[in-house]
């Protein structure tokens, strides 16, 4: 599949995931404020219904006080008005059979209940603000009955859907405060809920009751909560899809790699085959002339390829087997600076070649390494021989190899002055079969394990690696590895 389709297909798919998720968190947030604001209308009407309870009781106690603890107000208005008024009783109750006797006193009648109505009013009305207006003159603390105000609270929260803890307060319409419930937390403080007592009382001498609920969110949030699991999955569906992308990029990169390695293995393997094929034709052509210096030729040529032959399989096969964990080192003390050196002198006649020179510069004195030396050895000639192979047309080539030590290591480094890498192929340089790209150039021969053949290496040895580089000013490696003391 080609790299734009999928590119396509990830792009399409991607939005329509966050579209998704994005309608489950409006839809989930619409629920919310929903339910805030059904909860906050429960709670207001709630706390309205237990002021004007608060305000009945009051006012109910002071007409049982004013009445007697088991009178009836509008009794003892019934029976002042009957007592006071005995001579308005009509006669013509007695003479029941006289037709305009009973008309009259239906006309009466109706006149007597109209003035007791209107008489019965104006004192009910009359009690009534004479109480409230004594009552306004109490502190609240003697005028409320907080238990009580307590289960009105309670009963009508209750009444209006709303069952969850909650803690109150009473105070004075300057902020004094008068009373506070026993178990009072300041947890959910920041919504708060106030209502007006005594509506009726001159301003100055109303009170305030405010409330709080410290499970608000959670309740409001139960709602919603069989939502969280949708999210949830769909949210893991968007991580999945995401890394599934990276896994298909990824594997296509490697495809690729693998492909060019291919490529490079047979254009790498076919030089051999094909000198070693016309060696060997050679031999068996019998109008060749069969002298001892040919036969030495030919001979050295079908050697020195077949040993080109072995070096390239060999190469893979140990990648190959650091993959599958089968590599067994023979570890051994070696001292770097030795090592370094014994290197650097096989790569002279090739650096030389080219017009350059290998410059050293030893500054490490505790250099003793516990590594293999054949497979570390190796990994020094790899950095050694990517220098010459990816070095100016033309141009000379330097290498400065350096030694020196930190604290807990000994470190080295290997400078050229060849073609640099792009900074963006840096980091890709130790993966398996990446090549930086030389456009169609095929100068440079390999199969893109060198590096990542390195590092294997120096992981291994306990040792870390890296890589500083400008295009068109050089490369320079870096190795450090821990330091084996004498005790060791």
């Amino acid at each position: 599949m080609k790299k734009r389709t999928i590119i396509i297909i990830a792009v399409v798919m991607g939005l329509s995931f966050l579209a998704l998720l994005s309608l489950q968190l409006s839809y989930i947030e619409e629920m919310v404020r929903m339910k805030k604001e059904q909860f906050d209308e429960s709670v207001t009407k709630a706390m309205y219904q237990a002021s004007r309870n608060l305000e009945l009781n009051e006012t109910l106690r002071y007409l049982e006080k004013e009445t007697g603890a088991d009178g009836d107000v509008y009794s003892s208005f019934e029976l002042k008005t009957i007592n006071s008024k005995p001579s308005q009783m009509p006669k013509a109750m007695i003479l029941r059979n006289d037709k305009n006797s009973i008309t009259a006193t239906t006309k009466s009648m109706r006149e007597i209940v109209k003035n007791r109505y209107v008489y019965q009013k104006a004192l009910l009305d009359e009690v009534i603000y004479s109480i409230l207006y004594t009552a306004s003159d109490k502190p609240l603390r003697e005028r409320i009955n907080f238990k009580m105000l307590d289960q009105d609270i309670k009963a009508e929260l209750m009444n209006n859907g709303v069952n969850i803890p909650y803690h109150f307060t009473v105070c004075t319409q300057d902020g004094r405060e008068v009373y506070r419930c026993p178990d009072y937390s300041d947890k959910g403080e920041e919504y708060t809920y106030t209502q007006l007592l005594f509506r009726n009382d001159p301003q100055n001498r109303m009170g305030l009751v405010k409330i709080h609920f410290p499970e608000m969110n959670s309740y409001i949030f139960s709602s919603v909560r069989f939502m969280i699991p949708s999210v949830v999955f769909t949210f893991v569906l968007i991580v999945t899809f995401i890394i599934t992308l990276v896994l298909i990029f990824r594997q296509k990169r490697i495809s690729e790699m693998k492909n060019d390695f291919i490529n490079n293995m047979t254009h790498e393997l076919k030089t051999p085959i094909s000198s070693i094929s016309l060696a060997a034709q050679m031999l068996n052509d019998e109008s060749v002339t069969k002298s001892p210096s040919m036969m030495k030729h030919l001979g050295g040529v079908i050697n020195d390829e077949t040993k080109r032959l072995r070096f390239l399989v060999e190469k893979v096969l140990q990648m190959s087997m650091f993959d599958r964990k089968k590599a067994v080192f023979k570890r051994k003390e070696l001292d770097l600076n030795e090592l370094l050196e014994n290197v650097a002198s096989t790569f002279t006649l090739r650096v030389e070649h080219t017009g350059g020179h290998i410059y050293t510069d030893i500054e490490a004195v505790d250099s003793t390494i516990y590594v293999d030396e054949i497979h570390f050895q190796n990994a020094i000639s790899n950095l050694m021989d990517n220098a010459v192979k990816y070095r100016k047309a033309d141009q000379p080539l330097n290498l400065y190899i350096k030694t020196w030590n930190t604290d807990e290591h000994v470190c080295f480094s290997i400078r050229d002055t060849g073609l640099g890498i792009r900074r963006e192929n840096i980091k890709k340089i130790f993966d398996k079969f990446y090549r930086v790209h030389t456009g169609n150039v095929h100068d440079v021969k390999g199969f893109g394990l060198g590096l990542a053949y390195v590092k294997k290496i120096v992981n291994l040895h306990d040792g870390d690696i890296r890589c500083e580089s400008e295009l068109g000013k050089g490369t320079r490696f870096v190795v450090s590895l821990p330091i084996i003391t004498a005790n060791k």
